[in-house]
């Protein structure tokens, strides 16, 4: 009995012991910048805005780890990516973290060498027509011609989609999203592929007659969508995935870019903690214990950022569906910040 209870004694003190800076850390806090590897412009998630500004809610994710570790949102550098050089970014850390639109899959958490932190977009790979056509289904497309990108889950759906339906639909690969909506609207494919959240995008954005293109109900795939890191760093995929997880309880209980100032004068232990009024969570984290506050401060919560940038009031007019909070029958759901 006495071993349990001098065990005990101890526990506040590990508990509050700071979390060791790892080298991408050290590295962000010594260059007083946070590089991040976004997509080279998908409307909604990251793309540049009529100054050059990278916008969306990859683009916001990024402001927000900044605000986080640096304590200033501003200081973030976005370098855009393609499909084929995303990947060798990350690994040959030109970039610390990759929040560009990517599947977390057992691959590239294994084999690539990658740390996944945490899903900021539920999606599903779609196929986008015209209304012209007259293809209800994803199964009436056998024999056409669709346009899809290389290198992606994307064109290894279509593959296997292709064999579990037992129909055959002919691949148009082409290098980047502007070839593909080119060879769309020239007729060279009958169908585009992609996430249904990017088809979204580009048919509110990039393509001439929206009205006249309609997304198929079907998905073929599962597409979690979500901030990548490197192996070998635990400290700074804590960091990266526990901001996700605090946007998303921010939402949750209330927290939002408006509200955080006062919220800190809560009596809500929970806030408390959250805010850092009662100390803790910076510090085992290795950050400030003002963290989270700058970061909800910064871009607001999960949702504030999803409607900003691809809610219904937004060019892009999505639903929530899946990725509305699970407390309203969605499936973004934040461990507890304990």
């Amino acid at each position: 009995m006495r071993h349990w209870l001098g065990l005990l004694a101890l526990l506040p003190a590990c508990w509050a012991a700071p979390a060791a800076a790892g080298p991408t850390l050290e590295a962000v806090r010594a260059r007083g910048q946070l590089v991040c590897g976004v997509n080279q412009g998908v409307a909604g998630f990251s793309t540049p805005d009529s100054r050059g500004v990278f916008q969306g809610l990859d683009a916001d994710f990024c402001r927000a780890v900044a605000a986080a570790t640096l304590g200033d949102a501003s200081k973030v550098r976005f370098v855009p990516t393609s499909y084929q050089t995303r990947f060798v970014a990350l690994q040959s850390g030109e970039i610390d973290v990759l929040a560009r639109n990517v599947t977390q899959t057992l691959t590239r958490d294994t084999s690539l060498g990658f740390n996944m932190a945490g899903v900021n977009f539920y999606d599903g790979q779609a196929f986008m027509v015209t209304k012209a056509s007259g293809v209800a289904r994803a199964r009436d497309l056998d024999g056409a011609s669709v346009c899809v990108l290389p290198g992606s889950t994307t064109e290894l759906n279509l593959a296997d989609f292709n064999r579990r339906e037992r129909i055959q639909l002919r691949p148009v690969v082409l290098s980047s999203m502007d070839e593909m909506v080119a060879a769309y609207q020239s007729g060279r494919c009958d169908a585009l592929t992609t996430d249904s959240s990017q088809l979204a995008a580009l048919r509110a954005t990039a393509l001439r007659n929206p009205a006249d293109h309609v997304i198929l109900p079907d998905r073929i795939s599962k597409e979690p969508l979500g901030p990548l890191v490197r192996h070998g760093d635990e400290e700074w995929r804590d960091i990266v995935a526990w901001t996700l997880m605090l946007l998303i309880e921010a939402e949750e209980i209330g927290l939002t870019r408006a509200n955080v100032q006062e919220m800190r004068g809560s009596q809500d232990p929970n806030i408390q903690r959250i805010l850092g009024v009662t100390p803790g969570f910076g510090r085992a984290l290795g950050l400030s214990e003002d963290w989270a506050f700058n970061a909800i401060r910064a871009v607001g919560n999960y949702g504030e950022i999803f409607e900003r940038h691809l809610g219904r009031g937004s060019p892009i007019g999505l639903e929530r569906g899946q990725n509305e909070l699970w407390t309203r029958g969605g499936l973004m759901y934040a461990l507890p910040l304990r």
